[in-house]
């Protein structure tokens, strides 16, 4: 069975140490909201410009969203997953968590890759109350929604974007724009994980 005609393909960003699953931005049912508010951090989103716009591009995140359907989806993913011998995974380097069904699925693709330690960033709130739910080796951070504004205290795990550099904890920026290195977006005992604004 070939998984790559059920899931999509995976995206290798340059920056990180592993592969990724992109949605499109403008599905994103807070974030393409935020896209249209100044000052908030969907507002000069990466993912609505550039490469991301390509017709191929959002050609092949339209086909990985409608494939979330599929019922052997779960599947085909783990197994995409593992075959890239990767042990970091980022979920939706463009896009976001689509609902329940989706959330629940993803953590079904955890729980069969356990080798593999996963990140999810996501802006939408009502994920917290199913955090219990998630698998140990699945980190989910959730986003600020306005620039430079405090981390949510009341998530474990969370991202913000700030304009004063000094702020930031992401080395990303004084590497080349790669992790190399780090790992804190995957490690729950960061507790925030602060991006410079760009």
């Amino acid at each position: 069975m070939n998984y790559k005609e059920i899931t999509g393909s995976l995206s290798k960003p340059s920056k990180m140490p592993g592969h990724a699953y992109g949605l499109p931005a403008k599905e994103c049912k807070t974030g393409s909201k935020l896209a249209k508010v100044e000052g908030s951090t969907c507002s000069s989103c990466y993912a609505l410009k550039g490469c991301y716009v390509f017709k191929v591009v959002q050609a092949a995140q339209y086909k990985r969203l409608e494939a979330i359907k599929h019922p052997l989806w779960v599947k085909a993913m783990a197994a995409q997953i593992s075959a890239k011998r990767s042990t970091f995974f980022r979920w939706h380097d463009s896009g976001d968590v689509q609902n329940l069904k989706h959330l629940l699925k993803i953590f079904k693709v955890c729980k069969l890759t356990p080798g593999i330690q996963h990140w999810m960033p996501t802006r939408e709130a009502w994920v917290k109350k199913y955090l219990h739910k998630a698998p140990g080796n699945l980190v989910i951070r959730f986003s600020a929604t306005m620039v430079n504004q405090a981390a949510p205290s009341s998530w474990p795990n969370t991202s913000t974007v700030v304009t004063d550099s000094s702020q930031a904890n992401c080395p990303a920026p004084s590497q080349g724009n790669a992790c190399k290195d780090c790992r804190a977006c995957w490690d729950p005992e960061v507790k925030n994980v602060a991006y410079a604004a760009h």
